[in-house]
């Protein structure tokens, strides 16, 4: 399976209900979205279809070998091209946690917490176009 050339977002988290709700977020602002439920399944996604995917969204604890903290070290290594956005209701990142180019933002989040934060930290050409207009 090939994705469009449309952007896409790869959203992380064990809860179903913030799954489905943090992917309704993200699709609102113009991604396409894609989902797993672990850093694993994530990883192996992101293997398929890496080169599409512009933004990982993800919680931070989670089962697994892989954190979400994890999970942001690792995309940095292996997708540098992905912007990565962590969220925790429950922890906050230690030094060293997260890549120098994730950025964390607390749980609950709301649409528009998530939408103002991508509009300031995703690179212009990285923006689809909803966040690309000034709300």
């Amino acid at each position: 399976m090939t994705l469009s050339t449309d952007p896409y977002a790869l959203v992380v988290d064990d809860d179903a209900m913030i799954l489905m709700h943090a992917s309704d977020i993200v699709e609102e602002a113009g991604f396409r979205c894609l989902e797993a439920s672990t850093g694993d399944e994530a990883v192996e996604v992101l293997k398929k279809h890496g080169g599409s995917i512009t933004l990982l969204f993800t919680d931070v604890e989670m089962p697994g070998s892989m954190n979400g903290f994890a999970l942001a070290r690792h995309v940095a290594t292996h997708w540098h091209d992905v912007e990565i956005v962590v969220a925790s209701g429950r922890m906050s990142p230690a030094d060293g946690d997260m890549p120098h180019k994730a950025t964390f933002i607390p749980k609950p989040f709301s649409a528009d917490l998530v939408h103002n934060h991508l509009r300031e930290k995703l690179p212009d050409g990285k923006k689809p176009e909803p966040l690309e207009q000034a709300v």
